[in-house]
């Protein structure tokens, strides 16, 4: 019986952004080459010598004529094709040397971030579209009972501390007073341009119209389905790789992956450490906050071993 091995193809990609941090670099692929017309990430495969980044300063330097000042890990895509097996090593590049242009004669072109959704990519760079319109801190609201302490903390976080991504988590409140208090914070999340997930049933979005929901692992491995509208967010809570591999079916946009440590409200539950979790992360396919013990300290860790950043509710909820 004859076996088909694919061909396993690595390649490095990059996402630049802007110095006002609101727009990303993408270029147009060629019309005869595989996915000819679709816009990506300015990239290309890796030599067998070459590490990830060093692949990416070379193709940024012959593709566009630009220098990487300083990179960081984004985000680590495998996908299959009927052929071949992709290995998408992406780079977020925060600072370069020289003006980008078509070297090769491709288009090149300044996207503001919100608007990457109109352009066609290729299936596998999908998870790549999210990974840049997301943050690298990912706020869970405190248990706080009353609204004005829930409020003034919410503000700081948003204002002070520029947390652009939040998940209204409130488990003590009735559902009144949660639609009540979630409308309130989404007032306050979108004065600043931050986006605001409601942690429960996704029929909550028929009452409030924020900006996504996010599914407990337990409703999480109960649906069959993605739950909610394309065009808002899918997030989960994930604590091993049966839960991550649900979520992917599901089309969950991103998720958290606890506990990373052990922490003071769940001393008993095992920590994954950081081994585990670099190993569950490569194969998950979408964005991963590291949960559980996190603080600002933690947030190259955590980029360096492949998650989008971290999350946490003591670190920003003060």
């Amino acid at each position: 019986m004859n076996i088909m091995v694919k061909r396993r193809v690595h390649v490095a990609a990059a996402a630049i952004i802007s110095a006002d941090k609101q727009q990303v670099l993408i270029a147009r692929r060629p019309s005869n080459v595989d996915h000819g017309g679709l816009w990506e990430f300015p990239g290309g495969k890796l030599a067998p010598y070459e590490t990830g980044l060093e692949g990416l300063k070379r193709e940024l330097h012959e593709e566009l004529g630009v220098e990487i000042v300083n990179a960081q890990p984004l985000i680590r895509v495998h996908h299959e094709y009927s052929d071949k097996h992709i290995l998408l090593d992406v780079w977020q590049v925060h600072a370069f040397a020289g003006e980008p242009f078509g070297r090769e004669g491709q288009a090149v072109r300044w996207v503001p971030m919100e608007e990457l959704v109109n352009y066609p990519f290729p299936a596998a760079n999908l998870p790549i579209l999210r990974a840049v319109m997301l943050p690298t801190e990912y706020l869970i609201t405190g248990e706080e009972a009353d609204e004005a302490r829930f409020e003034a903390s919410l503000t700081r976080a948003l204002s002070e501390d520029g947390i652009r991504l939040v998940q209204l988590r409130a488990k003590q409140l009735t559902p009144e007073a949660y639609v009540a208090r979630a409308e309130r914070a989404l007032a306050l999340c979108h004065e600043v341009g931050a986006r605001l997930l409601l942690n429960g049933d996704p029929s909550l979005l028929d009452q409030v119209d924020a900006d996504g929901i996010h599914l407990t692992s337990e409703r999480l491995m109960q649906l069959e389905r993605r739950p909610i509208a394309e065009n808002k967010w899918l997030s989960a809570s994930t604590h091993d790789p049966k839960q991550l591999e649900q979520a992917a079916s599901l089309g969950c946009d991103f998720v958290s992956l606890s506990p990373l440590r052990t922490t003071p409200s769940h001393p008993d539950v095992a920590p994954i450490g950081w081994h585990d979790f670099q190993q569950w992360v490569e194969h998950a396919g979408m964005p991963v906050f590291a949960l559980g013990g996190m603080t600002r300290f933690d947030a190259n860790h955590a980029r360096a071993v492949g998650a989008q950043g971290i999350a946490s509710i003591r670190d920003f909820w003060k």
